[in-house]
């Protein structure tokens, strides 16, 4: 099962599951609403999944300053929804995750077992959902980085766009990241849960 199907994280996990043959129930907020506790409780312990992927979630960065609420709600309190259902059925969940649940002041690359220490209100909405997923029965949580790929918002489409539109662009220079493709993400992820992963992993 997938949640927040129709976004990019979504659909390429969606696919990528599919390829493999494995029946896919991919379910857009229309049908299943995660921030709802007693509907995610019936639909997954109606459809009993061996595992749910978490694609539902709130990503802009930026809007989470000013929208926190918003953003625990989706990714910490629909998370924890999603554990709960998940562990009274047996189900594996798993949560796509992000480097910002770190502070980005290491020299060198965080590992799985590092300590988060987020500096945003993206980050802390993202950790709590880590937390969330990890508390509860059996968890794989996967953060990457810098996510792009078909028919979604992302960094690496809109320095494209401005590019083409303004011919120079001002840029932050004091990030660095690692842009991820969706569909290796979703690849990943895959091969994670055919392998019977549970833990943190980091994927870029």
């Amino acid at each position: 099962m997938v949640t927040g199907a129709g976004g990019m994280l979504a659909r390429d996990v969606v696919g990528e599951m599919e390829r493999r043959g494995h029946q896919v129930l991919a379910l857009p907020r229309e049908r299943l609403d995660v921030t709802d506790e007693a509907a995610v409780r019936e639909y997954v312990e109606g459809a009993r999944p061996a595992v749910v992927v978490q694609c539902a979630a709130y990503t802009g960065v930026d809007r989470a300053e000013e929208e926190e609420a918003a953003a625990t709600c989706v990714n910490s309190l629909g998370t924890r929804n999603l554990a709960q259902a998940c562990d009274r059925t047996g189900a594996l969940l798993v949560y796509p995750s992000t480097d910002y649940v770190f502070s980005g002041e290491s020299r060198t690359p965080y590992a799985p077992g590092d300590p988060p220490s987020p500096v945003n209100a993206y980050g802390r909405s993202k950790l709590a959902g880590e937390r969330a997923a990890l508390d509860t029965g059996r968890a794989l949580v996967v953060r990457t980085s810098w996510l792009y790929g078909a028919g979604g918002a992302n960094f690496v489409h809109t320095v494209a766009r401005l590019a083409r539109e303004k011919g120079a662009l001002d840029v932050v220079a004091d990030q660095v990241g690692r842009p991820t493709w969706a569909g290796s993400l979703a690849l990943i992820v895959s091969e994670l849960i055919e392998a019977g992963a549970e833990g943190i992993f980091h994927a870029t």
